[in-house]
């Protein structure tokens, strides 16, 4: 990467959050800074055996993706950030040879930049990435807990890689108890939150509907997600 020292234009906004997978530290520190510079709220994946927790951590609005990463490469996690979310995916590699370009459009990526490159010009590829994407349509918002990941836009969950889709009630219920993890949420609690929703059941309506949805977690292999505790309520997280 080729350094650049331009001043940051008016016309670029923040308030950006940008997540940078990118193993060589030497490269993801200097795309951090020089990112920073224009305003931007940047994150660098550290545990790459873990990149889609650390982008539901993040949550950001655009991912700068490396090919050549650790455990897995670029393109598989761009598929799986592909599966629960179309935030704009960036690119940014050293093999940028046409076959290499191809594969990343065709995994979901939305741009390619080749190393080396100066900072301005990975700057002006994210500002117009985001100008564009965000002019149009709002960002995807997940939740993840240990690797699964529950997807607020279209009421699913992501279970070990697989897509597990879930009815309106089954995906408050487990919405509930993801915004309060490690906490126990009273069967009370959980139906004035679906009462408040226009969506009210009674108790034995709350027991049929996280039987179902405890069958569907199970059937995806995590059946232990919901505990129960008896006269308490349920909850997700160790006690």
């Amino acid at each position: 990467m080729e350094n650049g020292e331009g001043t940051p234009g008016a016309e670029i906004q923040g308030n950006y959050r940008l997540l940078v997978v990118e193993d060589d530290a030497v490269i993801a520190e200097e795309v951090k800074k020089n990112l920073e510079k224009w305003g931007y709220e940047v994150h660098c994946v550290e545990d790459f055996r873990n990149v889609l927790g650390a982008f539901a951590a993040c949550a950001p609005q655009l991912v700068l993706m490396d090919i050549g990463l650790p455990f897995f490469n670029g393109y598989y996690w761009c598929a799986q950030i592909r599966q629960i979310s179309q935030v704009p995916i960036i690119f940014v590699s050293s093999a940028g040879d046409n076959m290499n370009i191809v594969m990343a459009v065709n995994m979901g990526g939305d741009d390619f930049v080749v190393k080396p490159f100066e900072a301005e010009v990975l700057a002006a590829k994210v500002q117009a990435m985001l100008r564009r994407t965000y002019t149009f349509r709002e960002q995807t918002s997940v939740m993840e807990y240990q690797g699964l990941i529950l997807d607020l836009a279209d009421a699913s969950v992501l279970v070990q890689g697989q897509k597990v889709e879930l009815t309106k009630n089954e995906f408050r219920i487990l919405q509930i108890l993801f915004e309060n993890i490690q906490k126990t949420v009273s069967r009370e609690a959980i139906m004035k939150r679906l009462w408040d929703n226009d969506c009210f059941v009674d108790d034995n309506t709350l027991t049929v509907n996280m039987t179902r949805l405890r069958k569907k977690l199970e059937g995806a292999g995590a059946g232990a997600l919901i505990q129960t505790k008896k006269g308490l309520g349920y909850r997700i997280g160790e006690t």
